[in-house]
């Protein structure tokens, strides 16, 4: 059965005949049953994405009705891939420049070791906890923070969703008091190592004096939202390819470079964010379409990836690729500064599973499904268990 709609189609088995189906329509179609106009094509997508009217929030509710006036708010309110204009600009440069110093073989290795270290557990809960703790460990927290550090970055996501309850919201404030505490503690206490993350985005706050310690501190809790779905998403996602493509873990296996490799298609092919959203502040014309203040714009990144305009034979699961072009990060001034970070990441979590040994013949025979939500792709793999080391 075909998805009813482009929300359906986030956690539908296959949505991508019916994303095709979408592409082959208007640029730019407005669904009746949303109420939003639906960008599905790669260059309208792209257009949408770079384009200077267009919003990452709706103007009259820049944070969530839910988490407004409390502690997640708060943070909300502050964080940069929620916000444009100069509060944007000032503290997304100061995580770009952190994030783009990191060393890329150093920061694998500490990962790869959290990574190896995890306890065992249901596959649906260790895929969650891994980059948590990864970046916990990589922004100067000992490992006994860790645990505590990943319930706290889970319950405050959990608030970010259109689906999220009035429990999750009182969750999530409880747990922006709980990191920022955490975050404080770091930075009063000077605990961090010198060749943490959180002391190379300490620099270059540094360096501007328009850098706002608040705002800083809310971005480096936002650090671990971004994290959170997305992340676990892109492990779960790497593991369905190699549990449905014959042969795929030994090409994997059998190059320096396979995990890295994997997780660049698997985030094109079939990635854990499936849309994201843009409003209209200013009237305005996108792919020959007035759009007007107040409309939403579902922009269908997985769908754009799939278009055989931005690459060839997109269908197709290809470890090597010549010019794989993803637009699941994002474009324009809101591209994700994390999108090698998180890679990184799921890299090395993927790795580690192959490791311990996970029963690929036991995952592809159980199947999996895909946890409710209205933009992540995220498998659920029920019985599935990570070995303990």
């Amino acid at each position: 059965m075909s998805p009813a709609n482009a929300i359906d189609a986030v956690t539908h088995p296959d949505p991508y005949p019916y994303y095709t189906t979408l592409r082959q329509g208007p640029p730019l179609a407005f669904d009746d049953t949303l109420q939003l106009w639906v960008a599905s094509r790669a260059d309208v997508v792209a257009e949408v994405l770079e384009h200077a009217a267009l919003r990452v929030r709706p103007v009259t509710e820049p944070v969530p009705r839910g988490i407004a006036g409390g502690p997640a708010g708060e943070v909300f309110g502050r964080l940069v891939r929620m916000n444009d204009g100069a509060l944007h600009t000032v503290h997304r440069r100061v995580l770009q420049r952190a994030l783009a110093g990191l060393d890329p073989e150093g920061t694998r290795n500490e990962v790869l070791r959290v990574a190896r270290r995890l306890p065992g557990g249901p596959l649906d809960e260790w895929m969650f906890a891994m980059p948590l703790r990864a970046l916990a460990h990589l922004l100067g927290f000992t490992g006994e923070d860790g645990p505590g550090i990943a319930a706290d970055a889970r319950a405050f996501s959990a608030c970010l969703s259109p689906l999220s309850t009035r429990e999750q919201f009182d969750a999530a404030d409880a747990a922006a008091l709980s990191l920022g505490d955490r975050l404080r503690r770091l930075l009063a206490g000077r605990r961090a190592r010198p060749d943490s993350l959180f002391a190379a985005v300490l620099a270059q706050a540094h360096e501007d004096a328009s850098v706002n310690a608040d705002t800083l501190l809310a971005n480096l809790l936002g650090l671990f939202s971004q994290t959170c779905d997305s992340t676990a998403g892109l492990i779960g996602q790497a593991v369905v390819a190699l549990a449905r493509e014959a042969g795929l873990a030994t090409q994997v296996g059998t190059r320096v470079d396979g995990f890295e490799l994997l997780m660049q298609e698997v985030a094109r092919h079939d990635p854990p964010v499936q849309n994201t959203r843009r409003f209209v502040a200013d009237g305005c014309t996108v792919a020959g379409v007035e759009l007007h203040p107040g409309d939403t714009l579902l922009v269908i990144l997985a769908a754009a990836n799939r278009d055989p305009t931005l690459n060839a034979e997109p269908d197709a699961f290809r470890l090597e690729r010549v010019a794989r072009r993803n637009l699941g990060f994002g474009r324009g001034v809101h591209a994700c500064p994390g999108q090698a970070l998180a890679q990184t990441f799921a890299a090395c979590g993927v790795q580690a599973l192959i490791e311990q040994g996970i029963d690929l013949n036991s995952i592809r025979t159980s199947g999996w499904n895909y946890r409710v939500s209205v933009n992540g792709r995220i498998p659920c793999f029920g019985a599935s268990v990570v070995a303990a080391r």
